[in-house]
């Protein structure tokens, strides 16, 4: 079995880690997301021009996604994360057939900001809603917890999607991108410590 590029660049051996088989590949995803809303990673913007993502743009964006989610489930491990697909594949039907006028994900900036579970942290039964893998099959383990109310666990890169074309935790769906508004009043705050200007 030949090692993978990681495990060659810095010299390690041959691993007898599972694949993960069950990842999304968003490729298409993320592409056509760049091409309606290709500054969202820098400045936070969602839209191409003023007037945003046309309906057709935003309605073949969550079909992406929904196919995915769709793929998943069709091959799921358990009843359990089968359901759990079915009801964000019925979810994104929604917002297929009435698309939004923006897409309420979040930025790139935000998903490389997410706290990122450090591997002792992780038990050997630890797995991924969406793959529904363990994440220590993996032998490096990018794993986030949300700034949800329950705090929930994701391989980034299978919830890296869903929060970037709707922003909600896929388990609870608390919109996480009102996180970020609830910041913007603590810097105004700071400008009002000199309402007269006088340190300026």
């Amino acid at each position: 079995m030949a090692s993978n590029p990681y495990e060659v660049e810095h010299n390690i051996k041959e691993s007898n880690n599972k694949p993960h088989t069950r990842r999304p590949d968003m490729s298409s995803f993320t592409s056509l997301l760049h091409q309606i809303s290709p500054d969202a990673s820098s400045t936070g913007s969602t839209t191409t021009h003023h007037a945003g993502p046309t309906p057709v743009d935003a309605a073949g964006l969550f079909r992406l996604l929904q196919d995915q989610m769709a793929t998943l489930a069709a091959s799921a491990p358990s009843t359990d994360n089968r359901d759990f697909l079915h009801l964000l594949v019925g979810e994104l039907e929604r917002d297929i057939d009435s698309p939004p006028k923006r897409i309420q994900g979040v930025t790139q900036e935000y998903l490389d900001q997410l706290e990122r579970v450090p591997k002792k942290q992780l038990k050997p039964e630890d797995e991924c809603p969406i793959c529904a893998e363990a994440y220590l099959d993996d032998g490096y383990p990018l794993v986030v917890e949300l700034p949800c109310k329950g705090g929930h666990r994701f391989d980034l890169e299978c919830v890296g999607h869903w929060l970037s074309g709707k922003g909600t935790c896929p388990l609870c769906r608390q919109d996480l991108t009102e996180k970020k508004k609830a910041e913007i009043p603590a810097d105004d705050d700071e400008d009002n410590e000199d309402p007269d200007g006088l340190y300026g």
